[in-house]
């Protein structure tokens, strides 16, 4: 079941290795703390979450304006594009992807106001589009979790709150790390332990390597453990030191999640 269609070749056209993503990061956590960097992280996409309600987007649009904001920093620094006129533009992106309907720029712009203009998220695009090598298609959590938790026959009882995980889980790492299913499934046996549910035989009987599960589970916990205590509109002001429209490109060229499972 989990190991047939989910595990095709495309899911894994982008999960890195966590060494490689390390060693990238190296060029930022020169002048971040890790702690920090986490901090940055879950700011943008609280950012582009919000931004993306907002524009009343689906969720999986906002989803995807995620990814694309990860993997364009998985490969270079923050400083190589201000992450303020990235996270809007990854939206603006993924909304044309995702077939949502282009978002105007006038709409746009209007909810990014005080950040950027037409001009700078058009070209920002470009470096975005450049480092996707125009892989834009992404794969998300929310299908194979859907088909895991009707195969298990809990749908009300449980994909609410696994859904709701899958989208805290892109505040994380693990949308670089690992393919989709791994993480619908982390998100589930998350979901059956808070809810009581006992699917230890159902897990038993996966062809998955739960080694790999127990993993993401740990980074899930581990993000919920740290984001209780961390309030990101007292904290964050004190990290955004990249001034806008600061960018190595230019050298070289010259809120709150969703809680309805119903928006994917």
């Amino acid at each position: 079941m989990a190991g047939n269609f989910w595990q095709s070749s495309h899911y894994l056209q982008w999960v890195l290795d966590k060494q490689d993503l390390m060693k990238e990061r190296q060029k930022d956590l020169k002048f971040l703390t890790e702690e920090e960097y986490w901090k940055l992280q879950i700011f943008f996409a609280n950012v582009i979450q919000a931004l993306g309600e907002h524009l009343k987007l689906r969720q999986q649009v906002i989803a995807t304006a995620t990814v694309y904001f990860k993997r364009f920093y998985a490969r270079y620094s923050l400083k190589s594009i201000d992450p303020v006129l990235m996270a809007p533009t990854c939206v603006f992106l993924a909304s044309k992807v995702e077939e949502f309907g282009v978002v105007s720029n006038t709409r746009l712009i209007s909810a990014a106001t005080s950040v950027c203009n037409t001009t700078v998220i058009l070209e920002c695009e470009f470096y975005l589009l450049e480092l996707m090598d125009c892989c834009l298609i992404v794969y998300h959590p929310y299908r194979p979790l859907l088909q895991y938790v009707q195969d298990m026959g809990q749908e009300d009882m449980l994909l609410p709150l696994a859904w709701r995980i899958v989208n805290d889980t892109y505040r994380t790492d693990l949308c670089l790390l690992y393919p989709p299913f791994m993480i619908a499934l982390a998100c589930l046996h998350v979901a059956c332990v808070v809810q009581q549910k006992d699917a230890r035989q159902w897990f038993a009987e996966l062809s998955v390597d739960m080694d790999k599960i127990l993993e993401i589970i740990r980074v899930i916990l581990k993000l919920y453990d740290q984001w209780k205590n961390f309030d990101d509109r007292k904290e964050i002001a004190a990290h955004l030191i990249f001034p806008p429209n600061c960018s190595e490109s230019d050298q070289s060229s010259n809120g709150n999640q969703s809680n309805s499972y119903s928006q994917s």
